[in-house]
C-alpha cells in the first residue's frame, strides 16, 4: 500500500535514525511553513505551494509532503508530486525518505532542490527508479536581492496574452537545449498552457526585434511572497554573442524585485558563459543544487 494513502500507516519509524516518517495533514501547516521559511530561496517551491494551498495536506491532483519528526518536531520534509522536491533533508534523513517513496513505486518527472538533499534521497530511490536521462550534481544557486549595477535592456517587458503562439516556439527551443526533448513532442496542449498561465499571471518576460521575433526571454518561473525564482532563460541564435545578455537580465532582475525581495536562480555548473553572465549582472552564490532528470 502507497504509504501516503489515508488507510495506510500513519507512522513509519526509520531503524536508522528513529526519526517517524508520514504524510503531512492540514495541522502540519505551520510547522512546514516555518521548516521552508528557514531558506525562502532554496525552499521557493514550497513556500509557493503554501501560498497558494494554504495547507500541508495532499492536493486533490495528488501532490503529497513527506514530513521526517524527530520527537514529534518536524526537521524535514519532501515534496512528492510529479516531482520530488526536499526541504531540509541531510545525509541521515534522506535517504530514508528515498526508500519510503521507493516503496510506492511512484513514477516521478524529476528531483531537485539542494544537492546534499537530492543525491542522498537519490542514493536509495534509484534502485526502483528508471534510469534517470539526465543527472546534474552541480547546479551554483545564485541570489541578488537589489538592482543591478549593469543598464537594464529597455525593450523587456511581460509578454501579452495575444503574443503566445510567437513565444511559445521559443518556449519550447530553450526546453529542448536545456532538457534534451521536445517538451511538445507528444502535442503542445499542455506545455502550451504552461506558456499562458505564465502569461497570465504576467511571469513570462519578453522582448521582440523589429520584425516581431523574440529576441530574448525569461519567465519568473516560481514565485512566493519572499522570493521570485527565475527560470527559462532564452537568447535568440540570432543575437547570441553580441553582448547583449547582462542587459537583458539586468532588466529580469527589476522585474523579479518588483514582486519580491529577492530573485534567485539556478545554472549548471558546466554553463560558462551563463555564469559569467550572472557574474557581471550581480548575483552571488548562496548555495548549490541538484536535479535528475526521468
Amino acid at each position: 500500500m502507497a504509504p501516503w494513502l489515508p488507510s495506510a500507516k500513519p507512522d513509519i519509524r526509520s531503524a536508522a535514525s528513529g526519526a517517524a516518517l508520514r504524510i503531512l495533514r492540514d495541522e502540519d501547516t505551520v510547522a512546514l511553513w516555518d521548516l521552508a521559511a528557514a531558506d525562502p530561496v532554496a525552499n521557493i517551491f514550497m513556500l509557493s505551494h503554501l501560498e497558494s494551498a494554504r495547507t500541508a495536506a495532499p492536493t486533490s491532483s495528488g501532490g503529497r509532503v513527506v514530513g521526517v519528526f524527530d520527537g514529534g518536531t518536524l526537521v524535514g520534509a519532501c515534496w512528492a508530486g510529479v516531482n520530488v522536491v526536499p526541504i531540509g533533508l541531510d545525509a541521515d534523513t534522506g535517504p530514508e525518505v528515498g526508500q519510503y517513496l521507493a516503496r510506492s513505486r511512484n513514477r516521478f518527472s524529476s528531483i531537485f532542490g539542494p544537492a546534499d538533499a537530492v543525491l542522498s534521497l537519490w542514493s536509495e530511490l534509484r534502485s526502483v527508479s528508471p534510469q534517470p536521462f539526465d543527472v546534474r550534481p552541480e547546479q551554483p544557486l545564485l541570489q541578488m536581492a537589489a538592482p543591478s549595477l549593469v543598464a537594464p535592456a529597455p525593450g523587456l517587458r511581460p509578454a501579452h496574452p495575444n503574443e503566445l503562439d510567437v513565444l511559445l516556439p521559443a518556449c519550447t527551443a530553450m526546453f529542448e537545449e536545456e532538457v534534451g526533448y521536445s517538451p511538445v513532442a507528444n502535442g503542445d496542449r499542455h506545455y502550451r498552457q504552461r506558456v499562458k498561465g505564465l502569461i497570465e499571471r504576467r511571469q513570462s518576460l519578453v522582448d521582440f526585434d523589429a520584425a516581431g521575433r523574440v529576441v530574448f526571454k525569461a519567465e519568473l518561473g516560481t514565485v512566493s511572497s519572499q522570493a521570485a525564482q527565475v527560470q527559462g532563460v532564452w537568447m535568440n541564435p540570432e543575437y547570441r554573442g553580441q553582448g547583449l545578455s547582462a542587459a537583458y537580465m539586468s532588466a529580469v532582475v527589476g522585474a523579479a524585485l518588483d514582486v519580491a525581495p529577492v530573485v534567485s536562480l539556478y545554472v549548471n555548473a558546466y554553463n560558462s558563459a551563463a555564469r559569467a553572465t550572472y557574474d557581471a549582472v550581480g548575483f552571488e552564490q548562496v548555495g548549490t543544487f541538484a536535479t535528475i532528470l526521468f
